[in-house]
């Protein structure tokens, strides 16, 4: 650990060297990159790419590939080791290692595109996300009310109590983040929806593994390799073409299967932890 970013100790961002190259990982909401790292940085890494963010067009930002957060408490505790009493309150290092914890650990999945027509979708209602929060209603409204589809979710009641009139979307079931990947892996169809500030959802990669047929609203980020429509998700504009996304993998297997295969392709191809860090690893070394 370096005593010199401090301040970055239990946030979002990864700073590391390779050889005498420093390169950031930013991991955090995309709302700009952090201008004092991007000027020490030969390659700065985001998560989220903004197409339109002027911030993310300088020459030394780099996209990365899906991925999502698993349990690594080990590989936390053994890279860090004793420093992470040096340099963190006792309580932050444990509010951090118990939400590490509650992760599932990391597996590729096997490949298996046949599902029931079971659909699992629990979210949290956003108090800064109108747009977000509507279509999660509208999926939700539609898979209960579509009597193809066993649904099981909703939306997680807000803990200050305002649940912004979607009263008849509520779950009062809670899950853990590994039941939550385990129904997910069930699923006939995962919706992957805007998520803050025009980030994708981090359970895109997760969906990806899973071999399950993602369904999305078109991307306001850049990716390594740009995903075409129908090649490894299929991307539909407005919440009304739900039903028929719905009716054409229902009556048309094949196409569910196919999309599903192809998304989990992408994700073993370029997503896996591997993958990821020959990726990050050569976007350094190269001048």
């Amino acid at each position: 650990m370096d005593k010199n970013f401090i301040k970055f100790n239990n946030k979002p961002i990864l700073i590391f060297k390779v050889n005498d190259t420093i390169a950031v990982i930013d991991n955090d909401d995309p709302t700009g990159i952090k201008q004092e790292l991007y000027d020490i940085a030969s390659v700065y890494f985001v998560t989220n790419k903004l197409i339109d963010h002027d911030s993310y067009k300088q020459p030394k930002v780099k996209p990365l590939y899906p991925h999502y957060p698993v349990n690594i408490v080990l590989l936390y505790c053994r890279i860090f080791g004793l420093g992470l009493f040096r340099y963190l309150k006792f309580k932050d290092m444990a509010q951090q290692i118990y939400i590490l914890l509650r992760r599932p650990l990391y597996i590729q999945y096997k490949k298996s595109f046949k599902k029931d027509n079971f659909i699992f979708f629990s979210s949290n209602i956003w108090k800064k996300e109108p747009e977000t929060n509507q279509i999660r209603a509208e999926f939700i409204r539609f898979c209960k009310t579509d009597t193809r589809i066993t649904f099981k979710g909703g939306f997680i009641p807000r803990s200050d109590g305002d649940n912004y009139g979607f009263g008849k979307e509520l779950n009062n079931e809670k899950y853990s983040p590994k039941m939550f990947s385990k129904l997910s892996a069930k699923s006939k169809v995962a919706l992957n929806n805007p998520a803050v500030c025009g980030a994708v959802s981090w359970r895109l990669a997760e969906y990806l593994n899973q071999g399950l047929f993602v369904l999305s609203f078109p991307f306001k980020i850049e990716l390594p390799h740009k995903l075409e429509q129908g090649s490894v998700v299929y991307f539909i504009e407005e919440t009304v073409e739900f039903k028929k996304v719905i009716d054409t993998i229902v009556d048309n297997p094949n196409e569910h299967e196919l999309i599903a295969e192809k998304g989990k392709s992408y994700f073993d191809t370029y997503c896996t932890p591997m993958a990821q860090a020959k990726y990050i690893y050569n976007s350094v070394l190269v001048k």
